[in-house]
């Protein structure tokens, strides 16, 4: 994970946020998920070591089986989950060198899939611990979910859910509670100023949000802003009806907001940028490890033509920069703020037949012109800034120098 930082007053890691879990991932990865998953048929014990080739992994395989066979005391052993630690060990030794491949158990494939998925089956607030011996506080609810219905409000403690006491867990254990249970229903204790009541909750649907958006008008102009979260596979939906809106507005430019978006699905990006551009424009290629680079283009049918512009920073990476790129590259789209990550690589996801999951990377992406952005390359804004003190002591708009710089450079586009 990269460094933390600081979020509205408090610290990451005092921050858990119950119906969105933080991810445990570095970055999410520009990721074109295929879905690979192995026939429960297949045995590893299966291969033959005179029809394989690879010596090494003849050797393992033949110690394998002699180990299994003639070790005092296998009788308890779990082959399957030993041979899952062989495939965990495998991709930790190969995350040394490429940080996006892993292994997931249920438990850490759950978190990320709620990220990537945009919604899931829970409650619906988000709460934080400012100590660990605290109850566990509602710091918002989210609209439209289960808990949005009911009398809770931000600020409530909670004192216990199904009698269990909140001060004994902590708020990702209380997340793991609700989503992983087979309950449909608890039953909260809360703590309200000097009122204790109780209420019953059902678990429901709650969608994640990945877009908001306004209208902001300065000189005469009209400058639509929107703030992209991550690419989550509900986000094209999101952004198209915040886009439409913009539009029915009839906004002079678009300023697209995508500080700490470290990526997602790529096919949303790829539904996004047809909103932009026309189908003879190439969004993106994809290079294989035989170095052949395969040509993306965009399925829509016209080319906008008003001046967009981006604010980045160094956590804005992979998919986002897919994006940037693929506008920057096809109509001249401006960069405000600071040289994005740099992760040129896509990733795909194979299931196994116990249920647990891995990725690994199997492609880069490059630009519409063959650019290649991964490492400390990065994409370097066009407008270089960083956030004021006066932002990091107190985030609100009024101090946010680099929104306000977007606002300069497209006023300055407009005006050309």
């Amino acid at each position: 994970m990269k460094e933390q930082r600081e979020v509205q007053g408090f610290r990451l890691s005092e921050v858990i946020i119950i119906v969105l879990i933080t991810c445990t991932f570095s970055i999410l990865a520009g990721i074109s998920y295929g879905r690979i998953k192995y026939s429960d048929s297949i045995n590893i014990n299966s291969f033959d070591s005179k029809e394989d080739d690879d010596t090494a992994l003849n050797e393992f395989i033949t110690n394998y089986k002699y180990i299994i066979k003639n070790s005092y005391n296998t009788e308890d052993i779990d082959e399957d989950e030993l041979l899952n630690k062989a495939l965990a060990s495998v991709l930790k030794e190969l995350g040394i060198k490429d940080p996006y491949s892993l292994y997931m158990d249920e438990e850490s494939y759950s978190e990320f899939n709620i990220t990537l998925n945009g919604e899931y089956q829970g409650i619906g607030i988000g709460a934080s611990k400012e100590s660990p011996d605290e109850y566990l506080k509602i710091s918002y609810i989210i609209e439209g979910s289960p808990a949005s219905s009911t009398n809770l409000k931000a600020g409530d403690y909670i004192i216990s859910i199904d009698g269990k006491s909140s001060k004994d867990m902590t708020a990702q254990e209380f997340s793991q509670y609700v989503i992983s249970s087979d309950d449909e229903q608890f039953l909260l204790k809360i703590q309200r100023d000097e009122e204790e009541f109780s209420l019953n909750i059902k678990k429901g649907k709650v969608e994640l949000s990945s877009t908001t958006s306004k209208v902001i008008e300065r000189d005469g102009k009209k400058i639509g802003y929107i703030k992209l979260s991550i690419f989550a596979a509900n986000t094209y939906n999101q952004f198209k009806k915040d886009f439409s809106n913009l539009e029915k507005q009839e906004i002079d430019s678009l300023i697209i907001d995508v500080r700490d978006n470290t990526g997602g699905h790529l096919t949303e990006v790829n539904k996004i940028l047809s909103l932009f551009l026309s189908k003879d424009k190439i969004i993106y290629r994809m290079q294989k490890n035989n170095g052949k680079a395969v040509k993306y283009y965009s399925n829509g049918s016209i080319t906008k033509k008003y001046p967009i512009v981006f604010i980045s920073n160094n956590n804005t990476a992979s998919a986002s920069e897919v994006f940037i790129l693929g506008l920057k590259e096809n109509i001249n789209a401006k960069v405000v703020g600071e040289k994005t990550y740099g992760k040129g690589t896509v990733q795909e996801l194979i299931e196994l037949s116990n249920g647990d999951k891995y990725k690994i990377t199997t492609k880069r992406w490059l630009s519409p012109k063959g650019n290649w952005v991964n490492d400390t390359k990065g994409i370097a804004p066009d407008v270089e800034v960083k956030l004021s003190d006066n932002y990091l002591k107190n985030p609100v708009e009024t101090n946010d120098n680099q929104l306000e710089e977007a606002i300069k450079l497209s006023i300055k586009e407009i005006n050309k």
